[in-house]
């Protein structure tokens, strides 16, 4: 994609701080530093959001993923733990159309990063969880999948 931001960061016509590199992914940092050490894992092939990856990208890409976290962590003493997040379409906030999953470094739970779940279990019963559980089941049989 002549367009893409990150296709150019992976063609190297755009500079990045590039963390790890090899035949299938890209992880360089964020340019935002959520937190110090935020780092960005796109595959180099142009896939514009999870929807859009095959069995064998997926495998290829996501399987990547623990050594690079490794890697994150391990370069400073003070993260505690990871944040690993992939928004997909603009209503998730997806702000670049091509596929990226974010490591974001925790250093304590006072490092200006936050994460709302709200809990809406309140508003179920047994029938409204059947009904979206059969629903998304049915995809399956789905020959588009």
């Amino acid at each position: 994609m002549d367009d893409c931001i990150f296709c150019k960061i992976v063609k190297g016509e755009i500079p990045s701080y590039t963390v790890y590199e090899d035949d299938v992914v890209k992880a360089f940092l964020d340019i935002s530093q959520g937190t110090p050490g935020h780092t960005l894992v796109i595959p180099k092939k142009h896939v514009p959001d999870l929807f859009a990856y095959d069995e064998e990208l997926a495998a290829a890409v996501f399987s990547r993923l623990p050594k690079i976290a490794r890697a994150v962590k391990a370069s400073s003493p003070k993260i505690k733990g990871l944040n690993v997040l992939n928004n997909n379409g603009k209503v998730a906030y997806q702000s670049v159309f091509h596929s990226h999953i974010h490591l974001i470094p925790r250093y304590s739970d006072q490092d200006d990063f936050k994460m709302i779940f709200k809990d809406n279990s309140g508003e179920y019963n047994d029938a409204k969880y059947k009904e979206i559980q059969e629903s998304i089941k049915r995809q399956f049989d789905n020959t588009n999948n």
